[in-house]
């Protein structure tokens, strides 16, 4: 599976069709980050995308459609969703 934009809205509970091209720009960036930072594209799973990786996206578009500034936890600057890279790290391919 990989997140479509009905899953997306779901998921934030939205209901409405205006920000319907933000969110698929959303739901884009975020597996173009996943995939970089994995270093497998997603069309390369030959049995379906791993749910952890669906989660990472839905997690992750949510995170930059709510969050569209930097945003400070604790005094400190983050850039990711709590969990995303637990959800990603296991399908990391380490190249040395």
């Amino acid at each position: 599976m990989t997140i479509t934009l009905a899953d997306l809205k779901a998921h934030l509970n939205i209901t409405f069709d205006d920000d319907d091209d933000l969110l698929e720009g959303k739901i884009a960036a975020a597996q173009a980050w996943i995939e970089t930072f994995t270093g497998t594209p997603f069309d390369d799973y030959e049995d379906g995308v791993p749910a952890p990786l669906d989660e990472a996206v839905r997690k992750l578009a949510a995170h930059l459609y709510e969050n569209r500034e930097a945003t400070i936890a604790d005094a400190s600057s983050t850039g990711d969703p709590i969990g995303i890279h637990d959800l990603i790290a296991p399908y990391r391919e380490w190249v040395f």
